[in-house]
């Protein structure tokens, strides 16, 4: 039976040949897979979740450069890297069309394993350096507060903060 670093060095090359069926046979039938993006329950939420990644990315690549010695879980630390040439699905629902910029991104996963296969596996990435990297921009769709020097409070329309809309690149 494989141990849960053995199941995650063959899903980073699964990952790495666009492979989702063989990524699939990492997991269990009711393996959950958790991202900044959201939770993806069951094989078919996690093939979809890696599909939308390889449509966006077509020659998107996973690093790993870190691996802990600790057998369950299975902690990696990696680099994401690709270039952005098909819609990518925002937060907000939208589809980003393809920008043709190159991404590289910095995260760390963790996953256990029963019975030789995967039943949870949390990724952790920085989707702020992500869409900067896409060269997104975010603002504030309420007001914020700021402070003066002397402490007094006022509220002011920011340029830069969160926004539910995200903005395109020029």
């Amino acid at each position: 039976m494989p141990s849960a670093r053995e199941l995650k060095d063959a899903l980073f090359d699964a990952m790495n040949h666009h492979d989702v069926e063989r990524a699939l046979r990492c997991y269990g039938s009711e393996a959950v897979y958790v991202t900044p993006a959201g939770i993806a329950e069951g094989r078919e939420q996690i093939a979809w979740h890696f599909e939308q990644w390889f449509t966006a990315f077509p020659d998107l690549c996973i690093t790993a450069w870190y691996k802990d010695a600790c057998d369950d879980p299975a902690v990696t630390e990696y680099t994401i890297t690709g270039t952005h040439t098909g819609p990518f699905l925002l937060p907000n629902g939208l589809a980003a069309e393809g920008t043709g910029r190159h991404i590289a991104i910095r995260g760390a996963c963790a996953c256990s394993t029963e019975d030789g296969l995967i039943i949870t596996d949390r990724d952790y990435y920085d989707q702020l350096e992500l869409y900067s990297q896409l060269g997104f921009s975010l603002r504030a769709s309420y007001p914020i507060s700021s402070f003066h020097a002397r402490g007094r409070r006022r509220t002011k329309r920011a340029p830069i903060g969160w926004s539910a809309a995200y903005r395109s690149p020029p």
